[in-house]
């Protein structure tokens, strides 16, 4: 029988989070960069920057799905993805 202590326990999770985060933080990248592209087609077919109405459906799909905290991490998202163009 193998036993784990608490201290190598947190260290592998520690690990699981640390590749997580390098997992979300290459998807933020690739979402920044397609929105780079929406914007930039929009702008280039006479359209604006930013479209609000799609702004407000994606800060309700994360609240709906996180719950409050969820609407806050929506706008860090979209403030990334502004004005990149």
């Amino acid at each position: 029988m193998t036993t784990t202590t608490p201290e190598a326990a947190i260290a592998d999770a520690r690990e699981r989070i640390d590749a997580l985060d390098d997992r979300i933080i290459g998807l933020i990248q690739e979402r920044m960069a397609v929105s780079a592209v929406v914007q930039q087609t929009r702008i280039a077919s006479g359209g604006r920057r930013v479209h609000l109405s799609r702004e407000m459906e994606i800060l309700a799909r994360y609240r709906d799905a996180l719950g409050k905290p969820g609407t806050g991490l929506a706008m860090t998202l979209l403030e990334l993805c502004r004005g990149r163009v």
